[in-house]
């Protein structure tokens, strides 16, 4: 792997990029998290969920510049129906890409004349309340705000191994040697000290899905930044030295960093010992964590996003909700300084 990959995150902005709004009953009343960063007619788009105090919601922003966002409204909503799985809420994680380099604008990828995401729900209202489950949404409208959901879930928990066996996470999903790859993070237990790790599973057709193993593919190690969590994988193919890269992050009990992992067959990983993207200083937005990655190359530059968080502050525009004692908004670092 190339000295500029590996350094993509050198240079943090001081500033979010994106931030909740602390307007009670918005989608992102409390905060913001989870990029999902890619090209769509002719401009960036940023696929993000929403903390509301109840669950998740999914939304979008479009930028021209990758720097200045404009938030374009709720593509995923909470369900009507109480009755329903995902009646809580809805957090989309991917949209299939037509492309696996790390070096290409990622672009959405059709099948059947439909774009695809995958999403988790969870099923009591609150912050990650129950185990989740995967869904899936397509949607048809080139300007990508109406999605249409399968009535079930995809892929749960449920019938998987130990290590999974509380609840499923964020997931990426790609296509690759004539298949679709998932990976997702996953939970062992109920109660904290929990540990996460990331598993794969694969389909031929995005809705039938079989693990390849009962075991993590990517995992945990005591005495490191991730003892306690591999988590959120963000993963491309570096088409520069061909290995695959996983944009993960790790977790100690403490503070959540950026983690590297490498592959040249997608089913072993060599993960990087120290963090990619270290947690900041007091004060910076990324005191607590740094985490949840979307990374990609433009104009010679990558451009490395991530959920930032630190302890809330008076001035914060979440901060006068009850309970919202962290500020977690949507920042960027990049492998050369910004000219701004």
């Amino acid at each position: 792997m190339g000295d500029t990959l590996s350094s993509s995150a050198d240079y943090k902005r001081a500033v979010p990029v994106l931030q909740g709004s602390g307007v009670s009953g918005a989608y992102d009343a409390w905060a913001v998290d989870c990029p999902f960063v890619f090209y769509h007619r002719d401009k960036f788009y940023m696929m993000h969920i929403g903390f509301d105090g109840l669950g998740y919601r999914t939304a979008l922003a479009t930028s021209e510049d990758l720097l200045e966002w404009k938030k374009e409204g709720v593509i995923l909503d909470r369900g009507e129906n109480p009755a329903h799985w995902d009646h809580v809420g809805a957090a989309g994680s991917w949209i299939l890409l037509e492309n696996n380099d790390i070096y290409e604008l990622p672009r959405l990828k059709k099948v059947d004349n439909k774009y695809w995401m995958i999403y988790h729900s969870y099923p009591e209202f609150g912050y990650e309340a129950g185990g989740a489950k995967m869904g899936l949404a397509w949607c048809e409208d080139e300007n990508l705000l109406e999605w249409h959901r399968h009535s079930d879930p995809i892929f749960s928990y449920e019938n998987g191994g130990k290590w999974e066996k509380v609840g499923l996470y964020k997931c990426c999903f790609f296509e690759s040697n004539g298949r679709y790859w998932m990976f997702y993070n996953a939970k062992d237990k109920p109660d904290w000290p929990w540990k996460e790790e990331t598993g794969v599973a694969v389909s031929n057709d995005l809705m039938n899905w079989k693990r390849l193993s009962d075991e993590p593919v990517l995992v945990t190690e005591e005495n490191s930044f991730y003892s306690q969590y591999v988590s959120d994988p963000y993963i491309r193919f570096d088409s520069r030295t061909n290995v695959w890269v996983n944009f993960g992050f790790g977790f100690d009990g403490k503070h959540a960093q950026g983690l590297l992992s490498v592959s040249s067959d997608l089913v072993k990983w060599s993960t990087i010992h120290d963090p990619w993207i270290e947690s900041g200083q007091q004060g910076q937005l990324d005191e607590t964590h740094a985490h949840k990655s979307s990374v990609l190359y433009w104009n010679d530059r990558f451009y490395h996003f991530y959920c930032a968080c630190r302890p809330s502050k008076s001035d914060d525009p979440a901060s006068n909700l009850e309970g919202n004692s962290e500020f977690r908004c949507i920042t960027l670092a990049t492998s050369v300084p910004l000219e701004v």
